[in-house]
C-alpha cells in the first residue's frame, strides 16, 4: 500500500483572525467567514517551482471547460512534488454543486462547492496529486465541469481557477504509469508487477442516492425508497470475477440534512476533496499481463436496478519491472462470502428500519519478476450497522449509522514479508426536527477515522492514527423567503493525525458564519 492520501485542504483566503463573543450577531447575516476546513496543509518543498494554469472557467451550466496543457519547462519532468490548488469564488444564490478536473483523461479531482452569502464567498482546496505525474510529463486535454443551473432564483455563478505547481528536485516515489479504461476494458504494460485502481464513487445528482445512507425497503413509508434499504458497497470486477471491495464514504454535501447553514462555513468532512478508493489488483497481475484488453467494471450494491445517482471514473496506477519485458504471475486465491444485507422495518409512531450488512474477499496471486516471485495477498472486510427513525411527515427523522472497512495487504517476496493493515471507520449520527412554526433544527456528528499500520517480519515499523470529527446544531425557519429564515448556527471540526512520524492537531468552530475558535494543539 501507498499509505493513505494527504487529504486536501480548503482554507479561508481572508485570514480572518477568530471573532469574539461580543462580536457574534444574534443570527445568520448576509455574510459570513470564508468556508475553511481543519485539515493540514500540504508540505511544500523549498526550491525552484514552476506553475501551471490547468482551468479559468466560470460555470453557469453543465458546458465543460475543454482547454490543453503542456509541461512545465523549467522545472524538468521528474518532481519532488506536484501540487494542485483550486481558488473558487461564488456569490448570490446557489446550490452544492459537484465537479471534476480531468488531464489525458485522469480524474486528479473530484470537488464539490460551499454554498454562497448573498454578499460572495472565495475558497480554495489544494491538494497532493504528484501521483499523476506521468500523466503530466505530456501535453494533454484538460476538460472541467462544475454543472450549475443560473436562472432568477439561483444567481450564483461559479468562478474557478486551477494550477498544478512543480517542484523541481529529486523525483518522488509515483507510479510508473497513470491508466484510464477505454469503453471499460483495460490493458496494462506486461511487466506490471503492481496494479492499483482508484475510483471516485459519489452518490449525487439531487436523487435518492445522493442521501443512500437514509433510504429504506420498499415496505416502508418513507421519502427515499430502496428494494434492499441503504447498504451500499463498491465493487470492482476484472472479467467478470470480483477483485475488489469497499465501503463508500457517506459524504455530505454543503447542503445536506436539508440545513445548509451548517455548511456555510465549515464543511463535512471530505466534501471539498473526494478521495478515490483504492484497491490493489495486483493479485491480478498475471492475468491482466497477456497483452490484451480485459472487462474492468464497477458497480454499486444496493442500488435499485436502473436507478442513477453514483458516478464511478476509474485510474489505474501501475509499477512495472524495468528490467523484464514480460511478468507473468497467476492468481491463487480468491474467497469470497456471501453479501449480507438486511435491512428491518418496524411500524409505529415512530418508524424504525434497523440495517446489518458485510462482506469479505480476499484474494492473493504471485508475480515473477526480476527480483523473484513476490506474492500480494489482498483481505478486506466490510460491516455495516445502521439505525434510521422517523415519524409520519418525516417531521422527526433520524439516523445513527456506523461503517467499517478493514483492509489487509501483505506483500511476500525476497526477504521478510511487508504487511499494511488499514482499518477505516466511518460515522454519522444525526436528527433532523420540524418543530412549531415551522422551525427546522438539525443536530448532527460526523466522523472519519483511519488507524494505519506497516509491518516488515512481522514488527510494526509505521504508524498512523486519524480522526476527524464533525459537529454542528443550526435551526431555521422554513418555506419563508432568505431574509427572514433567522437562523442560528454552531459548527465544529477537529482534525486530529499522529503517529511514527509526529503529529497534527486542529480544532475550528463557527457560530452564525464567525470564525470563533481556531485551536492548533501539538
Amino acid at each position: 500500500m501507498r499509505g493513505p492520501v494527504q487529504p486536501a485542504r480548503a482554507e479561508a483566503v481572508s485570514g480572518d483572525t477568530p471573532a469574539q463573543p461580543a462580536d457574534i450577531p444574534a443570527e445568520f447575516g448576509t455574510n459570513w467567514h470564508d468556508p475553511v476546513t481543519a485539515a493540514p496543509p500540504i508540505s511544500k518543498p523549498a526550491g525552484k517551482s514552476c506553475r501551471v494554469t490547468l482551468a479559468e472557467a466560470q460555470f453557469r451550466d453543465f458546458t465543460p471547460y475543454r482547454g490543453s496543457y503542456t509541461p512545465p519547462e523549467r522545472c524538468g519532468d521528474r518532481w519532488s512534488k506536484v501540487v494542485l490548488r483550486l481558488d473558487g469564488k461564488v456569490k448570490g444564490r446557489q446550490f452544492d454543486r459537484l465537479g471534476y478536473v480531468h488531464v489525458g483523461g485522469v480524474e486528479i479531482l473530484r470537488t464539490s462547492t460551499p454554498q454562497p452569502s448573498p454578499d460572495g464567498i472565495e475558497w480554495s482546496v489544494e491538494k497532493d496529486v504528484t501521483r499523476y505525474s506521468d500523466t503530466f510529463r505530456g501535453s494533454r486535454d484538460v476538460e472541467m465541469l462544475i454543472g450549475n443551473v443560473v436562472d432568477d432564483t439561483y444567481t450564483g455563478v461559479i468562478d474557478v481557477k486551477v494550477t498544478l505547481t512543480f517542484y523541481a528536485g529529486r523525483q518522488a516515489p509515483a507510479p510508473d504509469r497513470v491508466l484510464t479504461l477505454k469503453d471499460d476494458t483495460l490493458t496494462t504494460p506486461r511487466n506490471s508487477e503492481r496494479i492499483v485502481a482508484e475510483v471516485y464513487a459519489t452518490g449525487s445528482g439531487g436523487g435518492c442516492e445522493e442521501y443512500w445512507y437514509l433510504t429504506v425497503p420498499d415496505s416502508a413509508p418513507y421519502s427515499c425508497q430502496a428494494a434492499g434499504g441503504p447498504y451500499r458497497e463498491v465493487q470492482i470486477k476484472v472479467d467478470g470475477r470480483l477483485a475488489g471491495i469497499a465501503a463508500p464514504f457517506p459524504t455530505v454535501w454543503t447542503g445536506g440534512w436539508s440545513n445548509p447553514f451548517l455548511w456555510y462555513v465549515v464543511p463535512g468532512p471530505r466534501a471539498l476533496d473526494i478521495k478515490p478508493i483504492e484497491y490493489d489488483l495486483t493479485p491480478f497481475a498475471g492475468i491482466l499481463n497477456d497483452g490484451r484488453p480485459h472487462r474492468v467494471e464497477v458497480s454499486v450494491v444496493g442500488v435499485p436496478e436502473g436507478q442513477s445517482g453514483w458516478s464511478t471514473p476509474v485510474n489505474v496506477l501501475v509499477d512495472q519491472d524495468t528490467r523484464s519485458t514480460r511478468v507473468g504471475g497467476k492468481l491463487t486465491t480468491h474467497r469470497s462470502t456471501d453479501v449480507v444485507n438486511s435491512s428491518t422495518y418496524t411500524p409505529g409512531t415512530e418508524h424504525r428500519v434497523a440495517t446489518e450488512g458485510g462482506h469479505r474477499l480476499t484474494v492473493a496471486g504471485y508475480v515473477d519478476t526480476s527480483h523473484g516471485r513476490v506474492t500480494t495477498t489482498v483481505s478486506r472486510a466490510l460491516a455495516n450497522t445502521s439505525t434510521h427513525r422517523w415519524t409520519d411527515g418525516e417531521t422527526l427523522d433520524a439516523l445513527n449509522a456506523t461503517w467499517a472497512d478493514d483492509e489487509s495487504v501483505t506483500v511476500d517476496g525476497r526477504g521478510p514479508a511487508r504487511t499494511t493493515h488499514t482499518r477505516r471507520t466511518y460515522t454519522m449520527d444525526g436528527t433532523t426536527t420540524l418543530g412549531a412554526g415551522d422551525r427546522l433544527r438539525t443536530v448532527l456528528t460526523l466522523g472519519d477515522r483511519a488507524a494505519v499500520t506497516q509491518a516488515h517480519g512481522g514488527r510494526r515499523t509505521a504508524w498512523t492514527r486519524l480522526d476527524d470529527t464533525y459537529t454542528g446544531d443550526a435551526t431555521y425557519t422554513v418555506n419563508v423567503p432568505r431574509d427572514q429564515r433567522h437562523a442560528v448556527g454552531t459548527t465544529s471540526e477537529r482534525y486530529r493525525i499522529h503517529g511514527s512520524s509526529g503529529c497534527y492537531d486542529r480544532s475550528l468552530t463557527a457560530v452564525q458564519g464567525l470564525l470563533t475558535r481556531d485551536h492548533r494543539g501539538c
